[in-house]
């Protein structure tokens, strides 16, 4: 499955969330350190809801750039 993860630029470098994943989110010192922690924490986090007997959401979000005049 492939879920959506944005990523935001922070105070401290850059933070990143799956809005499909409530909960998983990751930091890091720049854009791919964080995409790197994001896989794993989604990885992880998916484990935690099987091993609780949770129900895994499915990947909904999609995303797109829009490119526009300045």
């Amino acid at each position: 499955m492939k879920y959506v993860v944005l990523i935001e630029k922070s105070e401290t470098g850059f933070a990143a969330y799956s809005p499909d994943l409530p909960g998983c989110v990751a930091t890091g010192a720049s854009p791919e350190q964080v995409a790197a922690r994001m896989r794993t924490a989604v990885a992880l986090h998916i484990e935690g809801l099987k091993a609780a007997g949770e129900r895994v959401p499915r990947p909904e979000t999609t995303a797109i750039c829009v490119e526009v005049a300045s």
